[in-house]
């Protein structure tokens, strides 16, 4: 299964995701965020960290980059794309997931391993675990509250687009969520980093079984 990160200004866990993912067995390909095509992909993962800074909003100016053309593109086609934290903050600011993050309810950085719990099994991100099954993975971030008005949340929770769930929220989330696909479950964007649990050494190997299971 071949998979591409984008590598963006201020990425900085574009080297960790690529290999999580190549530590499960996938072809990964770093893609530049001036590109104006890519490769047939599998799978397209937008990494966390800083975008360009995280001026004006976090993930705002990335949202704008010339790749993000060919991931909407290659979402439109039902491939799959994966955006971790900040990388879930881009899908947003690109309207290509629902909801905005905001920051953090204490209005401070927040780096630990997080509890979650698998609000629904019902796209390919998920479809390997039961639902309300608990896994571990850190979190990293000052921007990962989110926030979605009532009519979307409610659209949101009735088709069954929350995927992860955080036990004993740590940032004021609504609804405690974590990570949300698209209606049609081919986009994920998360808050939590799977890349970042892929071995005993690192705290624990949640991560690695989410990328194994997403290879198939």
């Amino acid at each position: 299964m071949k998979a591409g990160v984008v590598v963006f200004p201020g990425s900085n866990c574009d080297r960790d995701m690529k290999i999580g993912l190549e530590n499960s067995g996938f072809e990964v390909t770093m893609l530049w965020h001036k590109d104006a095509t890519v490769p047939q992909l599998d799978l397209i993962v937008l990494p966390g960290g800083f975008s360009y800074g995280d001026y004006l909003r976090c993930g705002s100016i990335a949202a704008h980059s010339t790749i993000m053309t060919e991931v909407k593109k290659h979402a439109d086609a039902g491939r799959l794309v994966l955006g971790v934290c900040n990388g879930f903050q881009i899908l947003t600011e690109a309207k290509m997931l629902p909801g905005a993050l905001l920051s953090n309810k204490t209005l401070s950085f927040i780096c630990k391993p997080q509890k979650l719990k698998i609000a629904s099994n019902d796209n390919p991100f998920t479809d390997f675990y039961m639902k309300g099954e608990e896994v571990m993975f850190p979190v990293a971030h000052h921007d990962g509250n989110y926030f979605a008005d009532k009519d979307t949340l409610a659209a949101i929770e009735d088709n069954n687009q929350v995927a992860f769930r955080y036990v004993d929220t740590p940032n004021g989330a609504v609804n405690d969520i974590a990570g949300i696909t698209n209606k049609k479950g081919n986009v994920l964007g998360m808050m939590p980093h799977p890349e970042r649990a892929i071995s005993k050494l690192l705290g624990g190997e949640d991560g690695k079984k989410f990328f194994d299971n997403l290879l198939g």
